[in-house]
C-alpha cells in the first residue's frame, strides 16, 4: 500500500492563526511617531497598554536610551563578528555585572531563542531523555524538537501535574541516564508558576532528574537584584539546574542570559553552543543598554521598581475579585488570564477591548488547548492605578457581551477550564426559529427525509446504517461497540437546514499519527491492547468516509443551526464521557472551517480521499483512453497483462469457509497498513456482508492454483454509488501477480457493468488510486479534545514534523 498523507503540524496553526488574524486580533500593527510604554495606538484608537512584557517599564529608562545612543555613536551599529573570535568592548562588563546577579558563570546569548538552540542540544546527551510541560515556551519546545534527530526521547506531560512527571520518569529511568524537565519559571499565558520546591524534592528522590528553567517572565520584577523566580526561591542554584533569563523584556535591553553551576558543561557549551559559536554577537546600544539596566539591578533601585509594580499587581487582583470574571491562575505575578473558552468569544472579546481604548493579547492554540483559549493581559509600571480602574470596568463590561454575542456561557467557560464560576453571569440563549430532531437509532428517522437528504452519499442511505447498527452492537470486545446519534436541524417551518449522525467508540490515539509512531505503539498494545485508546464522538464513522454532513449553506440560518450541533456535540460528549469530538470529512479550505475553527475545533489534515465518477466509456480500451499517457502504459504494463492469470467471480452470499478465508485475507492487509490506524473489525461484520443484498464481493481466484488471493469487498448504494470499503490480499503473491491493482481495475468494471455513475475508492493508497484515473480530493477533519489527549496529538504531529 502507498503511505498517506499525513496531517501537519504547521499546516494546523497556519489555520488557527489565519483565522485570527482574519478577526483583526493578531499581527497587528502599533502606530505613531513614538512609543511610551501607557499608551499604543492600534487601527487608529490611542490605547492603554496592557499586553507589555516590559513589565517594570525599563525600556522606557531615559539611562539606557542615553547609554545606546552613546555606544552607537562610539562603536557603530554592531560588532560583525562571532564572539568565539572576539567581542567588543563593552561585553566584558556587561557579562561582569550579570555574573554578580546570579553568582554564577553565565554566557549571554543574542536572544532566548537563539540561546535554547545553543544550550539544549549540547547540555542534553544521546543518551539523555526530555520531558516538557505543556505551556513550556515555544522557543525550548522548538529547540527540544532538534534532539529527536539524534534519537533522543522527548515528550510532553500536562501543566504542572508532578503526578505525570513521575509516572513518566518511572517509566523511563532504566532506559536512559539523564531525564531533563524543562518548564517556564513563570509561564507566559496564565501567569502562574512552576511547582520549583516540589520539583526539587522530585530530584532528590529520582536523582537522574535534572532540571531547566525558562525564567524570562520572572526576571527582574522577581528575585534578588531582579535575578528571578526561580532564584527568589532557590536563593542558590543547584548542579542539576540550568537557568535562562533575559536582558530583554522587562530587563529593558535585548539579549538572553543562561546560568550554569556545572562549570565542565559551562565550558562545553561556551566552546560549541551552536549559535554561541557561530552567530552574531548583540549590537553595542543593546549591550550599553543593558550594562545600565544591570546598575540598577545591582542598587536598591530595583527593589523600589519591584514594589511600585506589585502594588499595581495587588490593585488589580482587588479589583478582579469583585467581579465574575474567570481568572484562570490566582496570583501575584503581572501575567493575568481570563478564560473565554470558545475563540469565538476571545475574537470577539478582544476586539471589544481593542474598540474601547484597551490593548490585551488573545491566548490560543498551540499556546493553549483550544477549548483553553483567553485573554492575556499583563501589568507594567507604566499604568497608572486609574489605567487599571477603567481595565476592569471595560473587562466587566465587554466580556459579558462578548459571551452573549457567541452564545457563550460562563458555565462553557468554567468547564473547559475546570474552574468554579458565578453562573448568574449570562445564559444560553436558544434560537426558537430551530427545531431539533435527536435519535438514537436510524429506526426512529424518517427513512424518506433522511435518504433525501444524506442517503446518495457512501453507505450513509437508511439500509447501510441499518447494517452498521447492527454489525456494531452486543459485541464482546468494547473497541466493536459502538452507539449511534442523529440529528436533523430544521426552520419553524419544518424546513431541513442540518442533518448527519455520529458514533461513539473506542479510537487509536494514533490513528492518523505516522507510520513509524504507530509501529511503536503497537509494540506496548502487545502487553495492553488500549494503550493510548480514547472514546471519541465522531461525525460519521470509521466504517464510512466522505460527506458525513448535510447543510443548507444558502439558508439564512445555517451558521445558528451548525452552532447548535456544536452545542449539542458538546452536551453528547459530557454525557458520553469522550476525550475527543471530530468533525470530518470535510474538503480541504471548506468556508465552514473558519466557524468550527472558531467554535473550538482546530483543523487537522486527513488522508487523501479518492473517487472515480467518470464512466462513461464502453470498451477497455475507451476506458484506456481516459486515463493520462503516463497511466495508460501503467495500465499496459502492470494490469492488462495479470487480467488473465484469474479467475475473477462477483460473489454475492459467500458460504462461512469462504468468509474465513476473505476474513484472513482482510487481517492480512491490516496488520501492514499503519497508514489509517484503527481496530480490526471482528468477523461478525463479514459474516453480516455475506448475508445482505447490498454487499458483494469481488474475488481473485490465481490459476492454475485456483486459490483465492484477493476479494474486494462492496457495497451497492442504490442511488448510483458503488463502494469498495474494505480488501483483503495473499502477500506471497500480491508483488508477483500485481493483486491490489487488479482488485481496483475489477472494482471499477463491476461498477460499469452495474451502470453506477461514481466509485467511492475511500482512503489511502491515493497514489496508485490516480492511475486509474481516480480524482484526488484533500480532506480535513476538526477536533475538540481533553488536555491529555491533545497533547498526545500535538507530540505525534510535533512528531512528523520533526
Amino acid at each position: 500500500m502507498a503511505k498517506i498523507k499525513h496531517n501537519n503540524f504547521l499546516d494546523t496553526v497556519d489555520e488557527v492563526i489565519t483565522n485570527a488574524t482574519k478577526a483583526g486580533v493578531l499581527h497587528l500593527h502599533a502606530e505613531g511617531s513614538g512609543l511610551n510604554g501607557r499608551k499604543i495606538t492600534v487601527n487608529g484608537i490611542e490605547s492603554f497598554h496592557f499586553g507589555t512584557t516590559g513589565y517594570l517599564g525599563l525600556e522606557q529608562d531615559q539611562r539606557l536610551k542615553n547609554a545606546a545612543i552613546e555606544a552607537i555613536q562610539k562603536y557603530g551599529t554592531q560588532f560583525p563578528l562571532s564572539k568565539t573570535y572576539i567581542s567588543h568592548p563593552l561585553y566584558a562588563k556587561l557579562e561582569q555585572k550579570i555574573e554578580s546577579i546570579y553568582n554564577n558563570p553565565i554566557l549571554i546569548t543574542k536572544n532566548s531563542t537563539l540561546g535554547h538552540i545553543a544550550v539544549i542540544p549540547t547540555a542534553v546527551r544521546d543518551d539523555d531523555a526530555v520531558i516538557l510541560d505543556h505551556q513550556v515556551h515555544w522557543s525550548v519546545q522548538n529547540a527540544a524538537q532538534l534532539l529527536k534527530i539524534r534519537g533522543i526521547p522527548v515528550s510532553l506531560i500536562r501543566h504542572n501535574s508532578l503526578d505525570m512527571l513521575e509516572d513518566r520518569i518511572k517509566k523511563i529511568s532504566g532506559k536512559v541516564k539523564k531525564i531533563w524537565y524543562m518548564a517556564d519559571g513563570v509561564y507566559s499565558m496564565y501567569g502562574d508558576y512552576a511547582p520549583v520546591e516540589d520539583l526539587i524534592a522530585l530530584s532528590h528522590k529520582y536523582p537522574q532528574l535534572h532540571l531547566y528553567f525558562d525564567d524570562v517572565h520572572g526576571m527582574s520584577w522577581k528575585g534578588h537584584n531582579g535575578s528571578g523566580y526561580i532564584m527568589e526561591v532557590l536563593k542558590e542554584l543547584p548542579e542539576n539546574i540550568l537557568l535562562f533569563g533575559t536582558l530583554s523584556k522587562t530587563f529593558g535591553a535585548s539579549g538572553a542570559v543562561l546560568v550554569c553551576p556545572d562549570k565542565t558543561l559551562f565550558r562545553k557549551i561556551k566552546n560549541f553552543g551552536g549559535p554561541l559559536t557561530f552567530s552574531a554577537q548583540l549590537e553595542p546600544s543593546a549591550v550599553a543598554a543593558a550594562n545600565a539596566s544591570a546598575d540598577i539591578h545591582l542598587s536598591t533601585e530595583i527593589y523600589t521598581l519591584q514594589n511600585a509594580l506589585q502594588l499595581r499587581i495587588n490593585y488589580f487582583n482587588e479589583l478582579l475579585a469583585q467581579t465574575n470574571l474567570p481568572l484562570i491562575s490566582k496570583n501575584d505575578s503581572p501575567v493575568f488570564y481570563i478564560g473565554t473558552g470558545l475563540p469565538a468569544t476571545g475574537y470577539n472579546f478582544v476586539k471589544r477591548m481593542l474598540d474601547e481604548g484597551f490593548f490585551v493579547n488573545l491566548g490560543l492554540f498551540p499556546a493553549v488547548p483550544v477549548k483553553n483559549t483567553g485573554v492575556r493581559i499583563t501589568i507594567s509600571c507604566h499604568n497608572e492605578l486609574e489605567d487599571i480602574k477603567a481595565l476592569v470596568d471595560a473587562l466587566e463590561y465587554h466580556y459579558e457581551k462578548a459571551l452573549k454575542a457567541t452564545n457563550n456561557t460562563l458555565e462553557r467557560v468554567g468547564k473547559a477550564f475546570n474552574i468554579p464560576v458565578n453562573q448568574k453571569i449570562t445564559k444560553r440563549e436558544l434560537d426558537f426559529d430551530l427545531s431539533v430532531i435527536c435519535a438514537d437509532s436510524i429506526e426512529d428517522i424518517d427513512p424518506e427525509l433522511w435518504n433525501k437528504l444524506l442517503g446518495n452519499h457512501n453507505m450513509l442511505n437508511v439500509e447501510g446504517l441499518q447494517f452498521l447498527e447492527k454489525c456494531f452492537s452486543n459485541n464482546d470486545r468494547k473497541e466493536h461497540n459502538w452507539t449511534f446519534h442523529y440529528f436533523i436541524i430544521s426552520d419553524h417551518k419544518g424546513y431541513p437546514i442540518l442533518a448527519t449522525f455520529l458514533t461513539s467508540g473506542l479510537w487509536k490515539n494514533d490513528m492518523l499519527a505516522p507510520d513509524s509512531v504507530s509501529k511503536a505503539i503497537e509494540k506496548d498494545r502487545q502487553a495492553d491492547p488500549y494503550a493510548m485508546t480514547t472514546k471519541v464522538l465522531s461525525m460519521g464513522c470509521l466504517f464510512t468516509e466522505g460527506t458525513h454532513l448535510y447543510v443548507d449553506r444558502k439558508h439564512s440560518k445555517s451558521d445558528e443551526a451548525l452552532k447548535e450541533l456544536l452545542y449539542r456535540i458538546e452536551e453528547l460528549g459530557e454525557k458520553l464521557g469522550v476525550g475527543m469530538s471530530v468533525l470530518r470529512d470535510f474538503k480541504k479550505s471548506t468556508p465552514l472551517a473558519e466557524l468550527f475553527q472558531k467554535e473550538g475545533y482546530i483543523p487537522i489534515a486527513m488522508p487523501d480521499s479518492c473517487v472515480i465518477k467518470d464512466l462513461n466509456w464502453n470498451s477497455e480500451e475507451e476506458f484506456i483512453e481516459t486515463l493520462s499517457s503516463r497511466s495508460r502504459k501503467h495500465f499496459r504494463k502492470e494490469v492488462q497483462p495479470f487480467e488473465e492469470k484469474f479467475k475473477i467471480a462477483i460473489i454475492d452470499f459467500p458460504t462461512s469457509e469462504r468468509i474465513e478465508k476473505y476474513h484472513e485475507l482482510y487481517k492480512n492487509v491490516k496488520a501492514k497498513n499503519f497508514g489509517l490506524n484503527t481496530f480490526t473489525y471482528p468477523k461478525k461484520v463479514f459474516q453480516n456482508m455475506a448475508s445482505h443484498p447490498a454487499w458483494e464481493f469481488i474475488e481473485l481466484k490465481l490459476k492454475p492454483e485456483n486459490q483465492i488471493v484477493g476479494v474486494m469487498f462492496c457495497y451497492k448504494n442504490p442511488h448510483g454509488i458503488y463502494i469498495p470499503i474494505l480488501i483483503g490480499m495473499d502477500y506471497d503473491y500480491s508483488r508477483e501477480f500485481q493483486v491490489y491493482r487488479q482488485l481496483l481495475y475489477q472494482t471499477i468494471k463491476r461498477a460499469k457493468n452495474l451502470n453506477y455513475q461514481k466509485i467511492d475508492l475511500g482512503f489511502s493508497a491515493s497514489f496508485e488510486k490516480r492511475k486509474f484515473g481516480a480524482k484526488i480530493i484533500e480532506k480535513q477533519a476538526f477536533i475538540q479534545a481533553s488536555d491529555n489527549f491533545q497533547l498526545e496529538q500535538l507530540d505525534m504531529m510535533r512528531n512528523e514534523f520533526s
